[in-house]
């Protein structure tokens, strides 16, 4: 059995949840997992380590829509992936509107009820 020991919940990602570079407009990948504090991404674009992005993505509204979350995220580690072109990428949020924080929070709970 293993033990949880990160600070925050971290869900994983039961559908195919965009993440869009907002700096270039293009989407860089999908989510994987996520926590309040992070996440980790499924990249289909090169990435540069220890480098800030700024990043949206959507999370349900809870009234059948979406609402996007924009995060400033520093890129912790990238490590490829089995899938040609993709790699894993482990993030930490490090700027997020505090409503948008809570959302989030949020919708975390409601996916691991």
């Amino acid at each position: 059995m293993i033990t949880e020991t990160r600070r925050a919940p971290r869900l994983q990602v039961p559908a195919l949840v965009p993440v869009t570079n907002q700096m270039t407009g293009a989407s860089i990948g999908r989510l994987g997992n996520i926590s309040e504090t992070g996440m980790l991404l499924i990249a289909s674009e090169p990435l540069v380590e220890d480098a800030l992005y700024q990043l949206r993505f959507p999370v349900s509204d809870g009234h059948g829509g979406d609402s996007p979350i924009d995060a400033g995220a520093h890129l912790l580690w990238c490590e490829a992936a089995q899938a040609p072109g993709h790699c894993w990428a482990g993030f930490r949020f490090i700027a997020m509107e505090k409503n948008q924080r809570e959302r989030l929070r949020q919708w975390i709970e409601a996916q691991l009820s």
